[in-house]
């Protein structure tokens, strides 16, 4: 068949008579073959690995999978331990190999691993973490375990959990309750078994998005009092810490991971100059160029993704509020509009401001046929899904995590992650990167930790820029590069300390934090 297809597409004359001749023979030989599969087996065959191909994350899936709930599993580790909750445990040997593939491209945490063998400045710490769970968070999870700690975890996001990661971490005796997939119900029952343990009290926080800190202060506000500290990575987790601390309801001190350098200049620039390409691919098999895309927010997510479309030949244009990244995005290239004046003609929508109802109903109605809408920032509220679940507009699953919503009219567009974030929903991002948010967060909790009584009050704070440089500093071998070192005459000249810190406190790559 395949020199059948040669000839007809090439025309090549040596595969003219021949081929038909062994095309004829394979035929008969495949009639011959037993047909007992039979068509039904070969289409699950098929439509299995095609379901594969797409599946977020490239999570493993286990055929053997049943559509029961694991909160209605009674599962075991191998040592006998039962206080998690995942999808299931078998497929642990799976997430140990992923893990220890995340290991290769986390160097930093693995030299506190090695730095801190002895040390143990964790020592007696009880964190309880609501994050993405995936591989680079479990070498994150279990060098906090090396460092000292103890660790309960709930997923920040119901669909980005790796089920073989939550499986190797259960394997590995941590308390993970997660699962991909999970419901709205699911989700919270998950963070309250994290939180809700007789015997066991969490004095540390990291949080992803704020859920787990407001869970915390809506159901067990008398935690608080024996909890030393908060470390919060997103940006919508620090608007809700700053809101507390505006309110005066913060009652702990609060480090503002999200903020720091290495997180803004690296995570949000350079992961999301890369999975935003990945994401749309894996789950529309887009071509970028030519497309006309409205990019909403051109913060550091914004900027990585509007790089990314651009090089690969898209049209991008950018809604944005804040007139210095206004500017920006105008310096770099990109043309500066109002939603509403783009959006009947765009192909993408990309949302990434931190904000809500950035795309609503009165937008989605006014687009095109076949428009990819999707959400690069972490909530799910920047696109009004909930006014498309109304009685005239028709939801029809394409494949996992990518709907389509059809009006009475005909017109439908593509919906990805149900508008939850797009590149851990749906595809992944690049581990290197996340290594270097990962050994900020891990620094943040020991520093946090380890305060002595009074450095730090009930307010959000920023990592020190020693802590920002020492980071950096970490992933530097990997490259194999060498740093320049001032000499006493140009220290003594910029006012600095050989060995740093080199940018003062207030220092950030941007002004303000696009919304």
């Amino acid at each position: 068949l395949i020199l059948y297809c040669y000839h007809y597409c090439f025309g090549d004359e040596r595969f003219s008579y021949d081929s038909q001749i062994q095309f004829a023979d394979q035929k008969q030989e495949f009639n011959k073959r037993p047909t007992k599969i039979g068509r039904r087996s070969l289409s699950r065959s098929i439509s299995q690995s095609s379901t594969d191909s797409y599946s977020s994350a490239a999570s493993y899936t286990d055929s053997s999978d049943d559509e029961t709930s694991p909160r209605d599993k009674q599962q075991k580790n191998s040592k006998g331990n039962g206080d998690f909750c995942i999808k299931n445990i078998k497929q642990a040997d799976f997430g140990r190999r992923e893990i220890e593939i995340a290991e290769q491209e986390m160097p930093a945490l693995m030299a506190l691993r090695k730095r801190a063998q002895g040390e143990k400045p964790l020592a007696g710490a009880k964190v309880v973490g609501c994050t993405h769970i995936t591989a680079q968070t479990a070498v994150l999870m279990e060098t906090l375990s090396a460092l000292g700690a103890q660790c309960r975890w709930a997923a920040c996001n119901i669909y980005s959990t790796q089920n073989e990661v939550a499986a190797a971490l259960a394997e590995g005796g941590f308390s993970v309750f997660a699962w991909k997939g999970e419901s709205e119900d699911d989700f919270w029952w998950c963070i309250d078994r994290c939180v809700n343990l007789e015997g066991w009290q969490p004095n540390m926080i990291l949080d992803d998005g704020g859920d787990l800190t407001h869970w915390i202060y809506k159901k067990y506000p008398n935690m608080f009092k024996k909890i030393k500290g908060i470390v919060e990575e997103s940006v919508t987790g620090v608007h809700r810490l700053y809101q507390l601390s505006k309110a005066g309801k913060l009652c702990v001190p609060a480090m503002n991971v999200n903020d720091s350098v290495t997180k803004q200049k690296f995570d949000n620039l350079y992961c999301c100059r890369e999975s935003i390409l990945d994401g749309l691919k894996r789950t529309t098999d887009v071509m970028f160029g030519g497309k006309q895309v409205v990019v909403c927010g051109y913060g550091e997510v914004g900027k990585g993704c509007c790089a990314a479309l651009k090089a690969m030949g898209s049209i991008v244009y950018v809604t944005e509020i804040d007139p210095i990244c206004a500017l920006q995005a105008c310096m770099d290239g990109f043309r500066l509009v109002k939603l509403n004046e783009v959006i009947r003609q765009v192909d993408i929508v990309i949302t990434c401001t931190g904000n809500k109802n950035v795309v609503v109903r009165e937008n989605l109605d006014r687009m095109k046929n076949g428009c990819i809408v999707c959400n690069m920032g972490h909530s799910n509220t920047e696109i009004d899904v909930a006014s498309l679940r109304t009685p005239e507009l028709t939801w029809e699953r394409v494949r996992s995590q990518v709907d389509h919503v059809i009006w009475p009219d005909g017109k439908r567009i593509v919906l990805l992650a149900e508008g939850r974030l797009l590149n851990l929903s749906c595809s992944t991002v690049p581990t290197f990167v996340l290594s270097i948010t990962a050994t900020t967060q891990a620094l943040a909790l020991i520093e946090l930790y380890n305060a002595p009584e009074g450095r730090y009050k009930q307010d959000v704070y920023l990592l020190p820029k020693k802590m920002d440089e020492y980071v950096a500093s970490l992933h530097l071998p990997t490259f194999d590069a060498h740093l320049t070192e001032l000499t006493d005459e140009q220290a003594k000249y910029l006012g600095l300390n050989k060995n740093g810190p080199f940018k003062p406190n207030y220092y950030r790559r941007v002004a303000v934090r696009s919304l």
